[in-house]
């Protein structure tokens, strides 16, 4: 799929797809480009534009910057024939067309704002921000960084050892030469009096950002628009995309978006284009992203829409930002949830599937709880002992108050067995709550019922809330306009440019800073971004609950 012209917003695009009243997953929205070729008649001048098939007047006459009505004037037959493929119309040349020297200026315009980011980051690289967590105090961050405690107060301006749950702290990246800066100030001040303290970077929430009149974004999918059969998986993206760049351009923010299809690893894009662009979202792999960030300018972001595999890309590349919340957030997000739900007279049990072979997620849990300290009983078995552990469960559980049970497995067959296993308890009498992530919602071998009557507990990286005004004003437009229902994806990729698009409107060449600044609500999840190593990642869930009754009721945090 070309680069579409750099006057065609995001929002034509979708005008000329609603037009053309083709279902969303069968469409390849056809670009528009501005002819290179003019021709003057009566002394007027006139683009000779050739139509390319699906084109329609509406997108035309918005790439041109002019009416329909003045089309049809030059083109009268068009009334009678219509648009044809291939053939030639003309397209009156507006006299408040930019010129080159306007195009230039606006070109430099945005290089400087772009090289004075390149600035601010290369001033930034001497620290890098934390966000506190609710159960860590001042030890275990400096353990997690190796960098004292009375480093990290100096560098904060802290007065106490008291922290707040995601107070972010400047964490010096080279405690060492923080150090001697110190040490260098001390012994100056005993000859300058100018200078007693150490100089600190400055904080993200002190800076004034000019926001950006257009935002220039790239979208980097497998398509396979070549091919017999088109991705349905990037069509829905591309469509929840372009809806969302027809609303920001209603809200006044204009989206020039270049669409790249990268089936095959592609990679159809050259580095200038790529330092044109604000933010790149995709491709959705590892493997595309991994090759795109050894060419992707530094101050160009890059954003993984899908793979949770892409999260180690955070901790080298400070443009690099994760969409797709981790594992490892779903099961702290639950422990955390245990620990605000629990009364004294509860029971806490973990359940591990024995000689589980992801070592590795066992460890990681294990750490986690450590941090937590959750108080609980670990139990563990083999499916194969499934019918045989009834006696042994019981023991740590309780008949005076609820057990909380979370299983620490994502094999479809031990958390079937385990949900099995706590109805059968559940109809001995005993009060249980089950505890899991994502997954377990999505495994077909499971009967709903016992979910329900197991009261799960679940915290997911997406949830669509269908009684939310916004989400139903969504699917009407979706439906309205591509004559087809939303999946998964299409929520996902309305999400994704409606925010960032709007960030980078909103603060302009800081948009990136403001990333941990906020918490937004978006259609199918929530966004607030931490950074985590060099780059920006979520970890942010939303809670629902199945309740005896068989509903599903999401939970305000």
């Amino acid at each position: 799929m070309k680069k579409t012209s750099a006057a065609i917003s995001a929002a034509i695009l979708f005008a000329a797809l609603s037009i053309t009243g083709l279902n969303a997953q069968d469409y390849v929205a056809p670009p528009v480009t501005i002819s290179s070729e003019k021709v003057k008649m009566d002394g007027k001048l006139f683009y000779s534009h050739v139509v390319v098939e699906r084109q329609t007047l509406y997108s035309i006459s918005k790439a041109y910057g002019v009416s329909i009505d003045e089309i049809y004037s030059v083109n009268p037959s068009l009334k009678e024939t219509g648009l044809k493929k291939n053939a030639i119309i003309l397209i009156p040349v507006k006299d408040d067309t930019p010129s080159v020297q306007e195009r230039k200026a606006a070109k430099e315009e945005k290089k400087a704002a772009k090289d004075s980011r390149k600035r601010n980051r290369k001033n930034q690289k001497d620290y890098f921000i934390h966000t506190v967590k609710w159960y860590e105090d001042l030890d275990m961050i400096s353990g997690k960084y190796g960098v004292p405690v009375d480093v990290i107060m100096e560098v904060n301006s802290l007065e106490g050892r008291k922290l707040k749950n995601r107070q972010q702290l400047r964490i010096p990246t080279n405690p060492e030469s923080y150090k001697d800066l110190k040490a260098d100030a001390g012994d100056s001040s005993r000859t300058d009096t100018s200078r007693t303290s150490v100089p600190l970077p400055p904080s993200p929430a002190t800076y004034q950002f000019p926001t950006a009149g257009e935002v220039d974004a790239i979208l980097m999918l497998p398509f396979d628009a070549q091919g017999e059969t088109p991705s349905q998986i990037s069509m829905d993206f591309y469509c929840g995309v372009l809806l969302a760049a027809r609303d920001l351009g209603k809200e006044g923010i204009n989206i020039d978006l270049s669409v790249y299809d990268t089936y095959g690893d592609m990679l159809p894009v050259t580095a200038e284009r790529l330092d044109e662009s604000d933010f790149v979202i995709g491709p959705p792999d590892m493997r595309g992203l991994s090759g795109l960030m050894d060419k992707c300018p530094e101050d160009t972001y890059v954003i993984s829409p899908l793979d949770t595999r892409t999260a180690p890309l955070t901790s080298t590349h400070s443009n690099f930002i994760q969409v797709p919340t981790s594992h490892m957030a779903q099961y702290e997000d639950l422990l955390t949830w245990i620990t605000e739900d629990r009364q004294p007279s509860d029971s806490t049990i973990i359940i591990y599937e024995k000689g589980h072979k992801d070592l590795q997620m066992e460890s990681e849990f294990k750490k986690l709880i450590g941090k937590t300290g959750l108080k609980h009983s670990s139990f563990s078995y083999s499916i194969l002992e499934g019918r045989d552990i009834l006696d042994s469960l019981c023991t740590g559980m309780t008949l005076e108050g609820v057990n909380r049970v979370l299983v620490a497995s994502e094999s479809e067959a031990f958390v079937n067995d385990v949900v099995r296993n706590l109805n059968l308890l559940i109809h001995n009498k005993y009060d249980i709550v089950l505890y899991g992530p994502s997954k377990i919602r999505s495994y077909e071998t499971i009967d709903i019922a016992n979910l329900h009557n197991a009261n799960l507990h679940s915290s997911l990286p997406y949830y669509i809330d269908y009684d939310d005004p916004k989400v139903r004003d969504f699917l009407l437009k979706y439906r309205a306009l591509y004559n087809a229902e939303p999946s998964q994806m299409a929520f996902q990729g309305y999400d994704i440019m409606y925010y960032f698009g709007k960030m980078c409107s909103q603060y302009g060449e800081g948009w990136a800073d403001k990333l941990s600044a906020q918490k937004q609500a978006m259609l199918m999840s929530d966004f607030i971004f931490e950074k985590t190593g060099r780059g920006y990642s979520r970890d942010t869930v939303r809670r629902v609950i199945y309740g005896k009754d068989y509903s599903v009721t999401l939970v305000e945090k």
